[in-house]
């Protein structure tokens, strides 16, 4: 065989086994890209986003598009060439599977989280509102979780309502942990609640649980763990959270879609159908940001897959949160304005600059 035949042959079939190679050899990548929008003020399968019923409503027009992004799961294996071609691409992202599924996630666990997260958006959401609005929510603390074995495990229920703590009313839930840490492991400490069952019916109803009992646990010794800032302390094993009654209801329905960073857009498009007025302006707008019950908005990851899906989508402006600003400044679409917010009311009085045409003083995001 020619020496020119034989090295080209043998070019080919090194070629061939990198090929394969590349195909066959996973790494440990995930692929973040682009995921679909939706319109805060439409519908979603055939059923309207948000939903309010005993409040008046008025009619609303344009968008207010949450984003989303769409990433690979925790059992998939990349390879080296959907890697490379990911770290190509424009519309893609390539990050550590770690980044995505940190300490051995499984996908079940992952979305878990993110629907428990997602829960939590939707009720900060609901409340932030109508503080906007003015319009009164009553909290109360309650009992979130209850520890498997531990020593409230029996006797305080999840929906348990947490009026004292040893007598000393709670208003946060940080109250509760502040004031059983205090106590040493082996002592007793007395919870003031009403029960769980009386107050959903309370709730029901629309009025103030009533009927509190005291129930009286022994704390004990909080166990060892990296994690845990404060081994050793006492603990009764709970977890406390806040709980609220909103004077009218608001349902938001949208499935197959997690975490927390479609809050601030779930509260504009509240707004928007509680008020006079079309808050758009009849205008695209999409955006992100996780939003708590005071209204600030937060932070949230795939910033600039959320951009491309946004003006793909047809967005013409995007709300972005503060702290991601500069990511999304770096490296914007073209034809999408970046319009920065820190709070609910910061995004409100942009969204009303917007609709009537004033946008020379919107605030705006820099790379720096």
């Amino acid at each position: 065989m020619p020496r020119r035949t034989a090295t080209m042959l043998a070019s080919t079939l090194i070629l061939i086994a990198l090929l394969c190679a590349g195909v066959l050899i996973p790494v440990p990548y995930s692929e973040m890209s682009p995921g679909p929008t939706v319109n805060t003020l439409g519908d979603a399968r055939g059923e309207p986003v948000l939903q309010i019923k005993g409040r008046d409503t008025y009619p609303t027009s344009g968008h207010l598009n949450m984003t989303t992004v769409r990433v690979t799961g925790a059992d998939y294996d990349m390879n080296i060439v959907t890697a490379v071609y990911g770290w190509l691409a424009h519309d893609s992202v390539i990050v550590p599977h770690d980044t995505l599924y940190p300490d051995g996630k499984t996908e079940e666990q992952s979305t878990q989280e993110n629907a428990e997260e997602f829960s939590q958006s939707q009720e900060s959401a609901k409340v932030a509102a109508l503080k906007e609005l003015k319009i009164p929510v009553t909290s109360r603390v309650v009992v979130s979780t209850v520890v498997k074995d531990s020593a409230a495990q029996g006797k305080l229920h999840a929906g348990d309502v947490i009026k004292a703590v040893d007598g000393t009313a709670v208003t946060q839930p940080e109250d509760v942990a502040k004031i059983v840490s205090a106590r040493k492991p082996g002592e007793k400490v007395v919870f003031t609640i009403v029960p769980a069952k009386t107050a959903a019916a309370a709730e029901k109803a629309g009025k103030e649980p009533q009927g509190s009992e005291e129930i009286t646990l022994t704390t004990r010794k909080a166990p060892a763990d990296p994690a845990n800032p404060a081994p050793g302390r006492a603990i009764v094993g709970i977890q406390a959270g806040i709980d609220h009654t909103f004077p009218f209801e608001i349902d938001i329905t949208l499935a197959d879609v997690g975490g927390p960073s479609a809050g601030l857009m779930f509260s504009l498009g509240i707004i928007d159908k509680l008020t006079p007025g079309k808050l758009t302006g009849g205008k695209f707008i999409a955006g992100t940001g996780t939003i708590d019950d005071a209204g600030k908005v937060g932070p949230i990851g795939g910033i600039n897959m959320k951009l491309v899906g946004a003006r793909d989508a047809g967005a013409r402006y995007f709300l972005t949160p503060d702290d991601n600003c500069a990511a999304a400044a770096a490296d914007t679409p073209s034809g999408l304005t970046l319009v920065r917010v820190k709070t609910l009311a910061d995004a409100r009085a942009s969204l009303e600059k917007i609709s009537t045409g004033h946008t020379a003083g919107l605030p705006s995001c820099s790379k720096s």
